[in-house]
């Protein structure tokens, strides 16, 4: 898969003994000295392939394989610039993990890799009059639930059209289909907020029941 992305060097030289490292590592393979975090992208810093079908349990196993390594407490008698970059380095690590583990943040941060920028954080009006119908629609129906049997069955409609979603946005990334790509990238977001907004209707409703 194509990344649009300018290369970053494979080795740069470590700050303490001037050996070469490569940009993901953790420590230097010649003195041992832990590393500040590289100039590299997310699926990289955690060793795993650039793909929307991430495997997640791998994406866990790294994640905090590499967090053990640079705990506090095996930091604790180093100078403090190791201390510092050791921190530095959990805190990439976190980024990453807390990235690739969201579906919506992992489809938006993959294309803009890819060179089709998605803004998560937009929240002006719908210019896609098919997506805000459905929007509006869904959420008169969630609106409207009065008991917990009708709410149940909206959350769960809720949660398959995300697992849906995610499912086309797989299929147009892996088509090489950015375009489209980033459309179900941009529904996925109004599906999980209705997904979320139905889930706490649904709690209300149950609490209200009891």
């Amino acid at each position: 898969m194509d990344m649009t992305a300018q290369a970053m060097p494979a080795l740069m030289p470590c700050w303490s003994c001037k050996g070469p490292v490569a940009t993901r590592a953790l420590f230097c393979s010649v003195c041992g000295a832990v590393q500040g975090p590289g100039p590299v992208d997310h699926f990289t810093r955690l060793g795993i392939k650039a793909t929307f079908d991430i495997d997640l349990d791998e994406l866990e196993k790294q994640y905090f394989g590499f967090q053990r390594r640079l705990h506090p407490d095996r930091f604790a008698a180093k100078t403090p610039k190791e201390r510092a970059l050791s921190q530095s380095q959990a805190t990439a690590l976190n980024e990453a993990y807390e990235t690739l583990k969201d579906p919506l943040k992992r489809a938006a941060y993959l294309l803009e890799l890819m060179g089709h920028k998605v803004d998560l954080t937009a929240c002006g009006t719908i210019s896609d009059k098919s997506l805000l119908m459905e929007q509006m629609e869904k959420r008169e129906a969630i609106a409207e639930a009065d008991s917990v049997e009708t709410i149940t069955k909206l959350s769960a409609a809720a949660d398959t059209d995300v697992l849906s979603c995610q499912c086309h946005i797989s299929a147009a990334i892996n088509g090489e289909n950015l375009d489209e790509a980033v459309h179900l990238t941009i529904r996925l977001k109004y599906l999980v907020k209705l997904a979320e907004e139905a889930r706490t209707k649904k709690s209300r409703l149950t609490r209200q029941a009891r």
